[in-house]
């Protein structure tokens, strides 16, 4: 895995400093991140499993994708970015909400981040990295919801965390978007 660095942050997201990725997650210092939600013209959303090859919670099922910003790179630009390298797929996305959250994850790794929710529509069907994802499927929101509580261990801790609040974000904003 080539060095990377996060953008370090303070509680209202102004950036502190710049450290590499892996330091970051093994402090548990507090970066910037994002989080991108698909969901479909059936409502469903697109979940990928992320490689057992990833540096923590490989083989867990997750949201379409999640990275950070390189330092110097807006959200807007990271989240288009990283929906191609990860899923091979394009679609305009609206930024939706921001939340912190920390949890402790395998290899000793701590994610500390302040996550930026977007959300994207499309019916086009994904070309995933098999280096950064296993598999994908999609899903009703309703069963999702299920899964937390049936299986929570097949899960990544931000898509438990994040979840419930999006789907409150989406019923209050009415923010369907109609999709090819």
């Amino acid at each position: 895995m080539e060095n990377e660095n996060v953008v370090l942050v303070d509680p209202q997201d102004n950036e502190i400093g710049v450290m590499e990725k892996m330091e970051a997650h093994k402090k548990g210092l507090l970066h910037r991140a994002f989080s991108v939600f698909i969901f479909n013209s059936k409502g469903e959303v697109l979940l990928q499993k992320r490689s057992s090859e990833k540096y923590h919670s490989g083989g867990l099922w997750s949201n379409t994708c999640c990275s950070h910003p390189r330092p110097g790179e807006g959200l807007s630009s990271a989240t288009n970015r990283r929906l191609m390298e990860e899923m091979g797929m394009s679609t305009t996305l609206f930024p939706a909400f921001s939340f912190q959250y920390k949890s402790n994850l395998d290899h000793n790794m701590i994610e500390n981040e302040l996550d930026h929710v977007y959300i994207g529509y499309s019916n086009d069907t994904p070309e995933p990295n098999s280096e950064e994802v296993e598999g994908y499927c999609y899903m009703p929101p309703e069963i999702l919801l299920m899964g937390f509580e049936k299986h929570p261990e097949e899960y990544t801790a931000w898509l438990k965390i994040c979840f419930k609040e999006l789907m409150n974000y989406i019923n209050q904003n009415d923010t369907h978007e109609k999709v090819n």
